[in-house]
């Protein structure tokens, strides 16, 4: 066994804060499942009725208010849930690099 230290990775994240359906879509992108399913208002009834949904590359995972979605190294997206968000990432300046 041993024992690992993660990189500094800078990572773009935006908090869900139940309000802002329209700036998560425009981070993450409307996925074509939502797209080709649903007209703006309709997804945002079905948001507010079920939840917001983040396909994985692990799968769909939901978010609850006040998750970050977080986009990876890779451009995929995840929610991550407010404590463990703030013991891994601070804030940087910029672009952070």
């Amino acid at each position: 066994m041993g024992f690992y230290r993660k990189k500094p990775v800078v990572v773009e994240a935006i908090q869900w804060t139940g309000d802002n359906l329209k700036e998560i879509v425009d981070f993450i992108g409307w996925h074509e499942s939502a797209s080709s399913r649903w007209t703006w208002d309709e997804y945002e009834g079905v948001v507010s009725a079920e939840g917001l949904k983040i396909f994985t590359p692990e799968g769909p995972h939901m978010a609850t208010v006040g998750d970050y979605i977080i986009k990876g190294v890779k451009g995929e997206c995840y929610p991550c849930k407010p404590d463990i968000f703030e013991q891994t990432y601070y804030e940087v300046a910029g672009k952070g690099v």
